[in-house]
């Protein structure tokens, strides 16, 4: 065992085994929901909404992420139903994670008589903050890595802390952390949110979409050098056109992680789209003066379902 090397198992009881995966991702939940409901005092709304949101959008994010998952790894289902359930595997993404909490989200705020955006926008700090500490799930699990690297780069050109070295030492070789590079990058955009969302310019619903474009951009480049990245196959077109917009991170991280089962990675396509719709839905509302709220406006609970 290398010396270093840490058990992703935290503890067991009987039968039951805790892993660290899961207690982080519960921490990044946690500081997620400490900050939409400081936030929320700002605009007078009662904690207890941020926490059913939690309780109600939690179990809908690992849904949603499961189900993206399988839709795009259905050749390995379709003789395999059962294993669809069997979450506890592997096999999640966060894009439908994302998609299953924005649904039940919006749901909620309909019931709540919340407008979408404005709580959209709150929550936005809190997702990348969760993704944030997230990552560090797939560190314990020496999972989400990227292809071989040299440990001479890792500790001399990015000088990464041995400890996260040492844990990328994956039977006999050095991989791209790349759960590490994701989790930098999100804390810069957790930073740029919060001083985005103190601008007198911004209107509701546009730090949600900073959000989106900052984390979208991001994750088009570093998931170019995973190796679990789901793919299909797309035109050859929009391959080289992928290729070369990835292209300048060959100068700093060398080539691309191996790819398998297509051409296309899906998390890069996904993140191209949420960059050009966000772009898109920011310039359209102001155009058509659907975003006249702005973020610092009051938020008052309006047409409530269940009132």
């Amino acid at each position: 065992m290398h010396p270093y090397l840490l058990n992703p198992v935290a503890f067991q009881l009987g039968p039951i085994t805790v892993n660290w995966y899961g207690i982080i991702l519960a921490c990044g939940a946690l500081v997620g929901l400490l900050l939409a409901i400081r936030e929320g005092r700002r605009f007078n709304i009662p904690s207890v909404f941020f926490m059913d949101l939690l309780l109600i959008g939690a179990p809908s994010a690992i849904i949603g992420a499961r189900i993206y998952y399988v839709i795009f790894e259905w050749e390995h289902y379709r003789d395999n139903v059962i294993d669809v359930i069997k979450i506890w595997e592997g096999g999640i993404a966060i894009h439908g994670a994302l998609i299953g909490a924005v649904i039940a989200g919006f749901i909620y705020c309909r019931r709540k008589g919340y407008g979408f955006w404005r709580i959209a926008d709150i929550a936005a700090p809190s997702l990348i903050i969760g993704q944030m500490i997230g990552r560090w799930g797939n560190f314990m699990n020496q999972e989400a890595h990227g292809g071989p690297v040299d440990e001479a780069f890792l500790r001399e050109t990015l000088h990464i802390p041995n400890f996260i070295v040492d844990h990328m030492y994956i039977q006999g070789v050095y991989y791209h952390p790349t759960f590490l590079y994701e989790s930098i990058w999100n804390l810069a955009g957790f930073l740029v949110l919060l001083l985005l969302r103190r601008a007198p310019f911004l209107r509701a619903g546009e730090l949600f979409f900073s959000y989106l474009i900052w984390y979208s951009f991001g994750r088009f480049f570093i998931e170019g050098l995973r190796t679990d990245s789901l793919a299909f196959d797309g035109p050859a077109g929009l391959e080289s056109f992928m290729h070369a917009l990835w292209a300048p991170m060959t100068l700093i991280f060398g080539d691309a992680g191996e790819l398998t089962g297509g051409n296309i990675r899906t998390a890069q396509f996904i993140s191209l789209l949420l960059i050009v719709l966000s772009g898109l839905l920011i310039v359209l509302r102001r155009v058509t003066g659907m975003a006249h709220e702005k973020y610092k406006d009051p938020i008052r609970p309006e047409g409530a379902i269940d009132k």
